[in-house]
């Protein structure tokens, strides 16, 4: 069995059970058979052992004991510091300026002074490689930055959060408003099975459905296959996201918000970020969505103007490489904070905004993270529960409410930068699809298993009863 990265889970003071009653309501913890017994104090030492023992578990991919989150929202916004809420509209702007000194600075360094200085052909080559991945990173920072305007967390005004957002955002070529809109539906629902609108994971059903068979038919998923499939969702995932939602739920008659009915998960038809009359969204944001595509549009005439003055090949290595890294950064980092053997998903039954929340996870990305990429990677659950914090405020946070999650507040640290990058192997060998444990049919809590062997198997397929036949007396 491979061996598993270190997860740090807090101590916790106090640990909420599976409620045993039926009378609990559902919305705050998943109901099992009933007990017998018409009270815990009527048993005798050994037969509440026995019915602690016989209690079903909830197991992790890992085979650890999961507990249901036993805290409130309202605990984990008493825990953070108030300063921590303060928002500096002109210290979110030196950052934006700071990711564009670090965009041209490298631009004109390497096209005028690094790659004419190359001696031949193959070193060129290795540098405007270099070249690609800088970009790729400074300009995932602006990414990064467009999304703290997304939530309110760049400054105390909308206008020009929605300004700064929208013109960030677009000049990577993002619908800023379309995605501000399904992202805001992602946090409101994070680890809702048919609600949620990033990564979530295949059901059994939906997983042997795939492939057309069932799972325990189905062979250990081989190396080449995960990494046919991660380079291929390191490339397009995303543009597939905008484009038909995937990775998102295709539950979109059921939803409250939006005019999903009809509606499935597709191209220009369906549900995607570009068309105002999509699912996801309502009367009252089509203008919006107009406005997000006018931003494409302008990006896309300025990209245009640029291959017929400089030429396409020029603007490939200047600005669509480096795309395609902003875009794999974006995957990979989605990707982990909501994709770990550790972390649960919830039927309606058992979900609530402080249990998903909760089902995501810290990772470290060492220097990059915290300073490239604006700490986005290593402060993602305090931003789960409060997305208005500026990120220059969200580790002081994460430090504030670590005492109030105890254990199910989850990182994954070890490795650093490495350790983030091997994750993505090792997410993709150990997460194929999620179901309830083994004994826990019918609580509503699901996690992660696979065909590869790696940590608690999946649950056997019940096999059909066989037929008897019965010769009568009289044949």
């Amino acid at each position: 069995m491979a061996a598993r990265p270190a997860v740090t889970k807090r101590a916790s003071t106090s640990q909420t059970a599976i409620s045993t009653s039926n009378s609990v309501s559902p919305s705050e913890s998943p109901s099992f058979n009933p007990s017998p017994h018409s009270s815990a104090t009527s048993l005798s030492d050994l037969d509440v052992k026995a019915q602690a023992d016989a209690k079903p578990k909830l197991l992790n991919t890992y085979g650890e004991e999961f507990k249901l989150p036993d805290f409130t929202i309202k605990d984990i916004y008493d825990a953070i510091p108030k300063h921590c809420f303060k928002r500096s509209a002109l210290r979110s702007l030196s950052y934006v300026l700071r990711d564009f000194v670090l965009l041209s600075v490298t631009f004109v360094a390497f096209n005028n002074h690094i790659i004419p200085a190359m001696p031949n052909v193959y070193a060129r080559a290795a540098a405007w490689a270099v070249y690609t991945v800088l970009q790729g990173l400074f300009a995932t920072g602006l990414w990064v930055l467009a999304h703290e305007c997304g939530h309110g967390a760049f400054s105390d005004y909308k206008m020009l959060n929605n300004t700064v957002g929208w013109i960030l955002h677009s000049s990577l070529l993002v619908p800023y408003f379309s995605w501000q809109i399904s992202h805001h539906k992602h946090h409101k629902a994070t680890g809702h099975m048919q609600r949620d609108m990033v990564f979530v994971p295949r059901t059994r059903a939906e997983y042997a459905l795939k492939f057309g068979a069932k799972v325990g038919e189905l062979m250990e998923e081989t190396p080449l296959y995960t990494a046919g499939h991660m380079i291929g969702q390191q490339l397009i995932g995303w543009p597939l996201y905008l484009f038909t939602n995937v990775t998102g739920h295709n539950f979109h008659e059921k939803q409250s918000e939006g005019r999903g009915k009809g509606k499935r998960n597709g191209w220009f038809k369906g549900v995607n970020h570009f068309n105002p009359d999509s699912p996801l969204y309502e009367n009252k944001h089509r203008n919006l969505i107009l406005l997000s595509d006018l931003g494409l549009a302008i990006m896309a005439f300025v990209l245009y103007a640029a291959c017929q003055r400089w030429g396409a090949s020029n603007v490939l290595v200047w600005y669509g490489i480096p795309y395609l890294w902003v875009n794999h950064w974006l995957v990979a980092i989605t990707y982990l904070q909501h994709t770990d053997p550790t972390l649960p998903h919830y039927e309606p039954s058992a979900w609530n905004f402080t249990r998903g929340a909760a089902a995501t996870i810290d990772r470290e990305f060492g220097f990059i993270g915290r300073h490239l990429l604006h700490g986005i990677i290593e402060t993602h659950v305090a931003h789960h529960y409060v997305s208005s914090i500026p990120f220059y405020n969200a580790d002081e946070a994460t430090e504030a409410i670590k005492g109030v999650m105890g254990e199910h507040y989850r990182s994954n640290t070890e490795g650093g930068s490495w350790g983030f990058l091997s994750a993505l192997w090792h997410s993709a060998r150990w997460c194929h699809f999620v179901e309830e444990p083994v004994g826990a049919e019918g609580s509503g809590v699901l996690f992660f298993r696979n065909r590869n062997g790696l940590g608690v198997p999946p649950r056997k397929e019940q096999a059909e009863p066989k037929k008897e036949i019965i010769i009568g007396a009289d044949e």
